[in-house]
């Protein structure tokens, strides 16, 4: 599947960091015909960034610590072909590289024959907990971005 990529590389950047996960799709996730309803994909999404979180050291509870909310501003999703009940899936994610102040998140799901059946974004701000807009990375974030960049990431 050849597509524009959602966030195009940064001249001299660290490589994306990715994860992936597996997981078969629930029942309660489906529509009457058996297909997952399309309002599902978001928390897929989400498991993936926690995932991702927990492998780098930048999961929720580090936010949490630090005082700092990271909401969602965008979330784009292409449907490319249907999940079905039962059916095995991975959740790749993916997060590229930014010195800006949010958090640019893509993610692929695969079905169990490894076909695209849906890829999508998220792009996440960082607020501190008094509901503020911080214009630069908080001191944690900006620190796994400088391990990130050494390549010194676990």
């Amino acid at each position: 599947m050849s597509r524009k990529p959602y966030f195009p590389p940064v001249p001299g950047a660290p490589g994306p960091l990715r994860v992936s996960m597996e997981r078969e799709v629930r029942f309660e996730e489906v529509d009457p015909m058996d297909i997952v309803w399309h309002g599902r994909y978001p928390s897929y999404f989400e498991d993936g960034r926690q995932v991702l979180g927990k492998r780098y050291g930048i999961s929720y509870q580090h936010f949490r610590d630090n005082r700092v909310a990271a909401p969602i501003k965008q979330m784009h999703i292409d449907y490319v072909r249907p999940l079905r009940f039962g059916d095995a899936m991975s959740i790749e994610t993916i997060l590229h590289w930014t010195e800006a102040a949010r958090l640019n998140y893509e993610f692929i799901i695969r079905n169990g024959q490894e076909q695209v059946t849906t890829t999508g974004y998220t792009v996440q701000l960082f607020i501190a907990f008094d509901e503020e807009l911080m214009m630069y990375p908080p001191d944690f974030y900006a620190r796994f971005l400088e391990n990130w960049k050494q390549g010194i990431l676990e």
